[in-house]
């Protein structure tokens, strides 16, 4: 299991490298990472997956609190936030396969890019879970190239990190 660490910062050089630090100095596996600027342009989002086992992640939270950029820091539970992530997939394609990925694309929602002689490229937008899935279901026809952001997150519900 993941646990999500939402963390508001103050958006200047040099801060996502002063939090990911931290976590390196503990030797914790950083699983996703997305960063962004909110509605407001001099604070940015930074969105953080790390294994659930991760018996020292309120030292890091504690830790990541002292660090003068950042504004804030909530750990969001699984069952309590909105995450998607952003996928595209290139496969290769040939005249007999095309449909099948198409139907691929139709049952798991995600959208054909482009398409070559010998390749299509594919993006979907979903849950960590549900882009493992169509990643596996088009294992078969060569999988030739996966880009895959990090996920994005937000508390469900009236509440929110501010």
């Amino acid at each position: 299991m993941k646990q999500t660490i939402s963390v508001l910062v103050e958006n200047r050089a040099g801060i996502l490298s002063r939090v990911t630090s931290l976590f390196a100095r503990r030797a914790f596996n950083i699983d996703s990472l997305a960063v962004g600027v909110t509605d407001d342009p001099t604070i940015s989002r930074i969105t953080i997956l790390v294994d659930d086992e991760v018996s020292d992640i309120v030292q890091v939270t504690s830790q990541l609190n002292k660090l003068v950029e950042v504004i804030k820091i909530r750990i969001l539970e699984q069952t309590g936030i909105i995450s998607r992530e952003l996928m595209i997939i290139k496969v290769e394609a040939t005249p007999e396969t095309r449909q099948e990925i198409m139907t691929a694309c139709d049952i798991m929602g995600a959208k054909v890019e482009d398409v070559t002689p010998t390749t299509m490229t594919l993006v979907i937008t979903s849950s960590t879970e549900h882009l493992d899935i169509f990643q596996e279901i088009l294992r078969p026809f060569n999988i030739l190239e996966v880009s895959r952001t990090g996920a994005a997150a937000v508390q469900k519900g009236s509440g929110y990190l501010r």
